[in-house]
C-alpha cells in the first residue's frame, strides 16, 4: 500500500513547483470538458463540448445518448487542450477524473479514459468529487477564500447547503427534499413550452416580466431546518396554466417566469439567511450550474451587503460543469495525499458530505 504523505510536506514542494500541470476531466452528465492546470489555480486551457442541441428535442438529458456523445469527444478535446497550451502528455503530472455523483454511462467514460492516460504515460491519477469540484469553481476563483466558510451547492441535480471548514472537510447543514432547484427550472421551461435547458430559458423570458404579478410558494420557507423543496412551486405553476389555458387565458410568459424566479430565488436565499444564524458563519459561496443565475447572484449580493457578510461568486463559465474545477478539486487532493490507482471506479451516488449537522 502506497505511504501517504502528510499534506504540508506535499503542499510546499507543489506550489513551489511552477511545472506540475493537472490534466482535469469532466463527464458527469452532458458536456465533455477537459482542462490543464498549473500548480493550483492557474488556468491553462479549458475547453468544453457540449450537448444541449442534441438533448433539445427531449426536454432533457438521455443517458446513453450522452455517453456516445462523450466517446465522440473526448479524445480530440484532450489533444486540443494539449496543443492550445503547446504540452505534450511529458508535461501532465496529474490527472483528475470526475468518479461521481453522476451518470453512470458519462461517468464511466470519462474514469476509462483517464485510468488508460494514466496508465499510457505513466502519470499519476485522482478521482473527484463532481460537487467537490463545484466548491473549488469557487476557491479557484477566489484564492483568497479560506474556511470556515458556507456553500449553497444548487444546480439541476442538487440543491444543498454545506459547511466547509478546513482541510477539505465538509459537512452536509440540509438539502432539498424533492427536486433540485434547476430540475424545478428545467421542468417550469417545460410547461411553459420554452426548451431546455430551463435554466438559461426561464431567466432570458422573466428579464421582461413582473416578478410580483403571480404568488408562486416558496417552498420550506419559514421553518426551522435548512431544507428546500420546489415540487410546490412546481405544481403551483402547472395548476396555473391548466386553468388559464382551459379558459382560454393568454399566458403572460414573461411575469410567470419573473414570479417563479422569484420564489425559487426566495426560497433559496431564505435558507442562506438561516445557515448563517445557525452556524455563526458569514462567508458565503455559491457555486453549481444555477450560481450562473442573475436574479439569484444579485440578491445573494445584496444580502450579503445588507448583513455584512463576504460573499464569494465563481465567473458565470465556472458555474456550469466545467474542467478546471476538477482539476482543482484534484490538485488539492493529491496535496493532502490522497492517490487513486486502476482499481478507481465511477459511483454515481458518491456523497462528498458528512451527514447532516
Amino acid at each position: 500500500m502506497e505511504a501517504v504523505v502528510p499534506a504540508e510536506a506535499v503542499i510546499t514542494d507543489l506550489e513551489s513547483d511552477r511545472d506540475f500541470i493537472t490534466l482535469g476531466i469532466e463527464t458527469s452528465c452532458d458536456d465533455t470538458a477537459i482542462a490543464l492546470l498549473r500548480g493550483g489555480n492557474e488556468a491553462l486551457y479549458d475547453l468544453t463540448s457540449s450537448q444541449t442541441e442534441a438533448h433539445s428535442p427531449f426536454g432533457g438529458v438521455l443517458p446513453e445518448l450522452a455517453s456516445r456523445k462523450h466517446q465522440e469527444a473526448i479524445i480530440p478535446l484532450i489533444r486540443g487542450a494539449l496543443s492550445g497550451a503547446r504540452l505534450s502528455p511529458r508535461d501532465v503530472s496529474l490527472i483528475a477524473v470526475t468518479a461521481g455523483p453522476g451518470l453512470m454511462g458519462s461517468l464511466l467514460v470519462g474514469v476509462m479514459t483517464a485510468k488508460a492516460l494514466s496508465q499510457g504515460w505513466d502519470v499519476p491519477l485522482i478521482g473527484v468529487n463532481h460537487l467537490e469540484g463545484h466548491i473549488f469553481a469557487n476557491i479557484l476563483a477566489h484564492p483568497d477564500l479560506k474556511p470556515p466558510f458556507l456553500c449553497l451547492v444548487v444546480s439541476g441535480g442538487h440543491t444543498e447547503m454545506v459547511s466547509a471548514s478546513g482541510g477539505r472537510d465538509y459537512a452536509l447543514l440540509g438539502s432539498t427534499r424533492d427536486d433540485a432547484a434547476g430540475e424545478a427550472y428545467d421542468k417550469a421551461a417545460k410547461l411553459l413550452g420554452l426548451g431546455y435547458p430551463g435554466g438559461p430559458a426561464i431567466e432570458r423570458c422573466a428579464a421582461g416580466g413582473d416578478a410580483g404579478a403571480f404568488a408562486f410558494p416558496v417552498g420550506m420557507k419559514g421553518t426551522k431546518d435548512v431544507e428546500f423543496s420546489f415540487s410546490g412551486v412546481k405544481t403551483s405553476l402547472r395548476t396555473l396554466l391548466e386553468r388559464m389555458r382551459a379558459n382560454g387565458d393568454e399566458i403572460p410568459a414573461p411575469d410567470i417566469c419573473a414570479s417563479f424566479q422569484r420564489a425559487v430565488t426566495e426560497a433559496l436565499l431564505s435558507k442562506v439567511k438561516l445557515a448563517v444564524r445557525k452556524t455563526g458563519v458569514r462567508k458565503i459561496a455559491l457555486s453549481g450550474g444555477v450560481a450562473a443565475n442573475t436574479a439569484l447572484r444579485g440578491c445573494l449580493t445584496e444580502m450579503g451587503k445588507a448583513n455584512g457578510w463576504e460573499v464569494f461568486l465563481p465567473p458565470q463559465r465556472y458555474c456550469t460543469d466545467n474542467a478546471l474545477m476538477i482539476a482543482a478539486a484534484g490538485y488539492a487532493a493529491y496535496a493532502a495525499g490522497e492517490r487513486s490507482d486502476l482499481s478507481l471506479t465511477p459511483d454515481p451516488d458518491w456523497s462528498a458530505w458528512r451527514e447532516k449537522i
